[in-house]
């Protein structure tokens, strides 16, 4: 487990709220769609993000994110884990929706996948973005790691250009499937960096 020092923190229950909003940025909207898609009566997409992001347990719980922080106000998180050296086969129950997105997880083994990477609007423009893919790169290091994979959606130039500056490059694409998912995505790329 590392230890983190300013401006970043492990995060707290307290801020699952901030972390839905964050992996719905970094997801441009996929997570709230399927969100709503489990919401049950009387329940919003919102709570059912708040909820997961509240859980003790799974890759998306506040127990699994780093935050940012600046001028003393949580601006951003960094989510990750490692890939298994030798990915599963996808099994015929996964989602369509899911299949390419795990295709191209499956092509960077043994890295360290950044699955969010995300400043809220307000804080963006001061460098928090670039100070969280440099922990990304530390965190990777720490464990060993030979490198680090994430995914973007082709339509997502502005978090492509920050990863590609930082050395990740284009691996592979897939085709995205939407299901009634509202986004300009054709494409998912999986873009990885060598340390």
């Amino acid at each position: 487990m590392m230890n983190y020092a300013p401006p970043f923190r492990r995060a707290a229950i307290d801020d699952a709220p901030l972390l839905a909003e964050l992996v719905n940025y970094a997801g441009e909207g996929l997570p709230l769609y399927l969100w709503g898609k489990m919401a049950a009566a009387g329940d919003s997409a919102w709570d059912v993000g708040r909820r997961r992001a509240a859980r003790e347990e799974g890759s998306f719980s506040y127990r699994n994110a780093v935050i940012i922080e600046h001028q003393g106000q949580a601006a951003g998180c960094l989510i990750g884990y490692e890939t298994p050296d030798q990915p599963k086969p996808i099994g015929a129950d996964m989602p369509a929706m899911f299949v390419p997105m795990q295709e191209l997880e499956n092509l960077a083994p043994g890295t360290w996948y950044v699955n969010v990477l995300a400043v809220a609007p307000r804080f963006r423009g001061h460098g928090l973005g670039t100070r969280l893919l440099a922990l990304a790169d530390d965190t990777a290091r720490s464990l060993g790691k030979r490198g680090l994979s994430v995914m973007v959606a082709d339509s997502n130039s502005g978090a492509r250009r920050l990863y590609e500056r930082f050395g990740y490059r284009q691996c592979a694409t897939r085709p995205a499937v939407k299901e009634d998912w509202v986004n300009d995505v054709r494409d998912f790329v999986l873009l990885t960096k060598e340390l």
